[in-house]
C-alpha cells in the first residue's frame, strides 16, 4: 500500500494505556475465576498484592524515616496510596482495635463490578501494610463496589481473636526478618 490513508475515521475511540492495563487486569482475574473458580482467583491475585503492599510498605517508611509505622502513619499512607491511584478512600474510625475505611470510586471503576477477586489488591495492600507496621491485621471487606454495592467499607482488625471461628476476613501477620 503507498500513498494516503483515504478511509480514515470520524473520531477517535475512548482508549489510553490506563484503561488498557485496566482491561488486562479486569479480563484475567474475570478468566481466572471462570477458569479455577472465586476462591483460586483471589488467592493468585493475593500474591501480587502481597508483593506491591511490601514495596509500596518499603517506600511510606522511607518517606516516614522508620522502621514501623505508627497507626496514624499506616492511616496517611493507606489512604494516600489509593487516592495516587483515583481511589476515594478516607479513614472512618480508628480505635485500638480496629482501622475502618470507607470507599467511594475504585481505582479500577466499572471494570471492577463482578470481578471480587480483584478486591484481593486492596486486602492484601492494606494488611500487608498494616500487619508489618502494627504486628497484625485481619481485613474484612465489608461492603465492596465489585459486590454492586455503591461504595466500599473495609474493617482492618488490629488484634486476633481468641478463636479461629471468630474470623472474618483475611489474616496477616508481621513477617519476621
Amino acid at each position: 500500500m503507498t500513498g494516503s490513508i483515504e478511509n480514515t475515521p470520524k473520531g477517535d475511540i475512548d482508549f489510553d494505556k490506563q484503561s488498557f492495563l485496566i482491561n488486562i487486569i479486569r479480563d484475567l482475574s474475570g478468566n481466572l475465576q471462570d477458569l479455577i473458580g472465586l476462591e483460586e482467583a483471589s488467592g493468585m491475585i493475593s500474591i501480587v498484592g502481597a508483593t506491591i503492599g511490601k514495596d509500596l510498605n518499603d517506600r511510606y517508611r522511607a518517606l516516614y524515616d522508620t522502621d514501623q509505622m505508627t497507626v496514624e502513619q499506616v492511616c496517611h499512607a493507606l489512604v494516600d496510596l489509593k487516592q495516587k491511584i483515583d481511589g476515594g478512600f478516607k479513614v472512618t474510625e480508628v480505635t485500638q482495635d480496629a482501622i475502618v475505611l470507607e470507599n467511594t470510586a475504585c481505582p479500577f471503576g466499572k471494570a471492577v463490578v463482578g470481578r471480587k477477586s480483584m478486591c484481593m489488591m486492596t486486602s492484601n495492600v492494606f494488611g500487608k501494610i498494616t500487619a508489618e507496621n502494627l504486628g497484625y491485621a485481619r481485613v474484612e471487606l465489608k461492603e465492596t463496589i465489585a459486590e454492586g454495592d455503591k461504595g466500599c467499607r473495609v474493617v482492618i482488625q488490629l488484634n486476633p481473636l481468641a478463636s479461629v471461628e471468630d474470623v472474618n476476613g483475611r489474616e496477616y501477620f508481621r513477617e519476621d526478618d
